[in-house]
C-alpha cells in the first residue's frame, strides 16, 4: 500500500489562564513532566484539563536517544522529597487517574524503581481511589526492579518499544527491541491482573509489515495496550522526520492492533503514550 503525503492535524490551544494554573503549581513545587521535557503536542490540552504525566528522577536522562528531547548527561541523586511533591501535585489538580513515567537511570542499581515505590505510595495516601499508570524504562534487564515496581499493584504498566526491530540500535541508545519485549513478558507473566502497554511511533523509515510484526511481537508477549503516534523531531539535532503518515494509514493501524487482539488501541498523528491513558485503561478493564 503506498503512503499518501501528509500532515499533523492541526493543534487547538485552549485559554492561557486554564494552561497557567497547571503550569505554575507544577512550578511551584518544582516538579517535571513528560509533557514539557519532551515537547509534547498535546500538552497545551492536557494542562488545560489539569493533566499533567509526572517525570521523576529529574530531567537528566543516562541515555542518549536520537528521537528523544529530554536532556542527557549525568543526572542529581533521586530527591527524596519527590513523592510527597508528585502526591500534593496530584491532589491539587483533582487527579483521578495519575500517569508517572521517568528519565532513564542506568546510574541507580535498580534504575529508579525503589522511588516509583515511594510515589505510588505517597499518591494512595493522598488519593486513594486514584488509578496509577506507570510508564518505566527497561531497567537495564534489572528483573528484580521490574518486580519491585509491579508488586505495588500499579493499574497500568507500561513500557515503550518505540520503533521497530531494523530501526531500534540507530535510534534507541543502550536499549533493546528484544528486551524490551521480554520486560513487557515479565511483567504480563508477574502480575497478570495488570494490564500491559507500549508504545510506537511512526515515521521513521519503518514499513508497514515491520508496524504489523511489532505489534504481533507484542502480542505474543500479552501486551493488551498500545499507542501509535507520529514521531516529530525535538530539534534539528535529532532524527529526522522520514515521513508524515497520513491518517488513513492511522486507522489501518488501529485495525490491525484490533484485530491481533489489543484490548484498547490509540493511533493518530497526535497520539503520544500518557495521551488519553484513562480512557485506554477503562478500555482494557471493562
Amino acid at each position: 500500500m503506498k503512503k499518501k503525503k501528509a500532515t499533523l492535524p492541526r493543534i487547538r490551544i485552549p485559554a492561557k489562564a486554564s494552561i497557567d494554573k497547571t503550569h505554575d503549581l507544577l512550578k511551584s513545587l518544582n516538579l517535571h513532566t513528560v509533557c514539557q521535557e519532551a515537547g509534547c503536542p498535546n500538552r497545551w490540552e492536557c494542562f488545560s484539563d489539569n493533566t499533567a504525566t509526572f517525570l521523576i528522577l529529574g530531567d537528566i536522562c543516562t541515555r542518549n536517544c536520537k528521537f528523544c528531547g529530554v536532556t542527557t548527561g549525568t543526572p542529581p541523586p533521586p530527591d527524596p522529597g519527590e513523592p510527597e511533591r508528585i502526591a500534593e501535585a496530584a491532589e491539587k489538580l483533582g487527579l483521578k487517574y495519575v500517569v508517572v513515567t521517568t528519565v532513564t537511570r542506568d546510574d541507580l542499581p535498580d534504575g529508579g524503581a525503589e522511588q516509583f515505590v515511594k510515589i505510588i505510595c505517597a499518591i494512595r495516601k493522598k488519593i486513594p481511589n486514584a488509578g496509577i499508570e506507570v510508564l518505566t524504562s527497561d531497567f537495564d534487564g534489572n528483573v528484580e526492579a521490574l518486580e519491585k515496581v509491579l508488586s505495588e499493584k500499579p493499574a497500568v504498566f507500561n513500557h515503550n518499544v518505540e520503533t521497530v526491530e531494523r530501526l531500534t540500535p540507530l535510534l534507541r541508545s543502550k536499549a533493546s527491541y528484544l528486551r524490551s519485549l521480554a520486560v513487557l513478558n515479565h511483567a504480563a507473566k508477574f502480575a497478570p491482573d495488570i494490564p500491559t502497554k507500549s508504545g510506537l511511533m511512526v515515521g521513521v523509515g519503518e514499513t508497514e509489515e515491520e508496524v504489523r510484526k511489532t505489534l504481533e511481537d507484542l502480542r505474543k508477549v500479552n501486551c493488551k495496550i498500545i499507542t501509535i503516534g507520529q514521531y516529530l523531531a525535538p530539534s534539528e539535532n535529532h532524527y529526522p522526520v522520514v515521513e508524515f503518515i497520513p491518517e488513513e494509514t492511522f486507522e489501518l493501524y488501529k485495525k490491525i492492533a484490533e484485530e491481533l487482539g489489543f484490548s484498547a488501541v490509540a493511533s493518530g498523528a497526535l497520539v503520544r503514550s500518557s495521551y488519553h491513558a484513562s480512557q485506554c485503561y477503562e478500555k482494557a478493564v471493562n
